[in-house]
């Protein structure tokens, strides 16, 4: 079975960090373009940051660049969300998706345009940033 899940949610103190894992089974990650997209609550889902899997590529969404970092592990099917400074507006539900297309991802990911399209989405994880 194609899936993706997420793990690592839960509750962090402002300015804290936090590490979401996104485990991949059925498929093979390593020809994949990694996308993570986040939406909180009464909110459009929007995109955070996606990494190519041909020459590595990444994009960061402003609201996260010099905060969050994505990185993959190809010898464990995971790609990594590392999240510090946590600040209570990325409280949000996260996602991780892959597409074998990094046309595709890019453009769900910087314009939110056919987030429909893309491969296989994870089931989502909560993020709560919270004192």
């Amino acid at each position: 079975q194609v899936q993706l899940v997420e793990f690592g949610g839960g509750l962090v103190q402002p300015g804290g960090s936090a590490r979401l894992s996104c485990a991949a089974s059925g498929f093979t990650l390593d020809y994949y373009a990694i996308g993570w997209f986040r939406q909180a609550p009464g909110k459009e889902r929007e995109g955070v940051l996606c990494i190519s899997s041909s020459d590595g590529s990444t994009y960061y969404a402003d609201s996260v660049k010099g905060r969050f970092a994505i990185s993959r592990d190809n010898a464990k099917n995971t790609v990594y969300l590392q999240m510090n400074s946590l600040k209570p507006e990325d409280t949000a539900v996260y996602y991780c998706a892959t597409d074998l297309s990094w046309e595709l991802m890019y453009g769900a990911v910087v314009r939110g345009t056919r987030l429909g399209d893309l491969g296989v989405w994870g089931q989502g994880t909560l993020v709560t940033v919270s004192s």
